[in-house]
C-alpha cells in the first residue's frame, strides 16, 4: 500500500466507470432467503442500513450540493444494497469508533462500512466479512514540521490519535514514551494537528491520503509501520449474513466492480492501477 503516498496534484482523468454505472451493473442475489434471516429483514424494510462517515473524503463523504455519499466506502454500501435489494437503497447511521459495536448489537443498523479495522479483540464482539481493503498505521504531520520521519521519531512528542483505534496500540509498540491524545473523529483530529495540539497525527494511511488530498497543510511521512486490514462489521454470531456479504465481496472482486469502485473514488488521487484485492478470510 505505499504506492497511497503518491497523492496527485490534480484529478487524475481515465476510462473508469462513474458510480452510478458501477453500481446499476453491480449483481442481485437470486438465490432463497431464509426466513427470519439479516437478508429476508432487510428485503421487508427496503433499505439497508449502513453505520458509516460523513466527513471521509474520498471514502464517505456528504456532497453538499448533491445530498449524496460519495466514496469507495459509500460505493459499496450501494453495490451491497444493490445484491441484496436489487436497489442501492441505502441509509446512513453515523457512527464513531466508539458507537461502532452498541449499534451492531442492538440492531439499528445490519452493517458498518468505515474502515474498520479487524483485530482479535474486536472479533470477540463483531463478525467481520472481508478483508475488503488493505491499509496501514502511518504519519501525518502539519507541513513544515521536521525531525519526525519514521515512528521511532515519536518518541517523547505528542501524538493525536483517534479513539478506540488500532492507532494507539501501534504508537505504544514503537514509541513508548509518546504522549497519546485522543479524539473521537478524523476531522477532529486533523483539526487538533493544524492547531499545534499535538506534534504528529497517527491513523490509517488510506484515511490519511484523503485528508491530506483535501488539505495544504497536511503532509505524509515515511511508509505505513502496520498492516491493517478493514473489515465490513456485522452482529457478532450472525453466520448466515457475514458468508453471504463474503461471497458477495467475491463476486464484486471478480468481475471487476471491486476495482472499479476504487477507481473511481481513492483511484482519483492515487496514481496507478488499482491494487489487487485483500484476499478474504473464510
Amino acid at each position: 500500500m505505499g504506492r497511497l503516498l503518491l497523492i496527485a496534484l490534480l484529478v487524475l482523468t481515465g476510462c473508469s466507470a462513474a458510480p452510478e454505472e458501477t453500481v446499476s451493473n453491480g449483481p442481485v442475489f437470486s438465490g432463497t432467503v431464509a426466513e427470519g434471516s439479516t437478508v429476508d429483514k432487510i428485503r421487508k424494510r427496503g433499505v439497508l442500513k449502513i453505520g458509516g462517515s460523513q466527513d471521509a473524503p474520498l471514502l464517505s463523504q456528504l456532497d453538499p450540493v448533491s445530498g449524496k455519499l460519495t466514496g469507495f466506502d459509500a460505493e459499496l454500501g450501494r453495490l451491497l444494497a444493490q445484491y441484496i435489494l436489487g436497489s442501492p437503497k441505502t441509509e446512513l447511521v453515523t457512527a464513531t469508533s466508539e458507537t461502532r459495536e452498541p449499534l451492531l448489537d442492538n440492531g439499528t443498523v445490519d452493517v458498518i462500512l468505515q474502515t474498520y479495522t479487524i483485530t482479535p479483540a474486536r472479533k470477540e464482539r463483531v463478525a467481520f466479512a472481508g478483508p475488503y481493503y488493505q491499509s496501514g498505521q502511518a504519519i501525518a504531520v502539519k507541513k513544515g514540521t521536521s525531525g519526525i520521519a519514521k515512528p521511532e521519531d515519536l518518541a517523547g512528542k505528542t501524538v493525536i490519535a483517534g479513539a478506540n483505534t488500532p492507532s494507539i496500540a501501534a504508537i505504544k509498540e514503537k514509541a513508548p514514551t509518546a504522549k497519546i491524545v485522543e479524539f473521537s473523529s478524523d476531522p477532529e483530529c486533523v483539526t487538533a494537528l493544524k492547531q499545534g495540539r499535538g506534534d504528529a497525527y497517527v491513523q490509517d494511511q488510506a484515511i490519511l491520503v484523503a485528508d491530506a488530498s483535501k488539505d495544504a497543510e497536511l503532509q505524509l511521512v515515511g511508509e505505513p509501520f502496520t498492516v491493517d486490514p478493514y473489515g465490513i462489521g456485522i452482529k457478532h454470531g450472525d453466520e448466515e449474513f457475514t458468508k453471504f456479504v463474503n461471497d458477495w465481496l467475491r463476486e464484486i472482486q471478480k468481475t471487476g466492480l471491486w476495482q472499479e469502485t476504487w477507481k473511481s473514488s481513492i483511484g482519483t488521487v492515487v496514481r496507478g492501477d488499482a491494487p489487487a484485492p485483500p484476499a478474504i478470510t473464510p
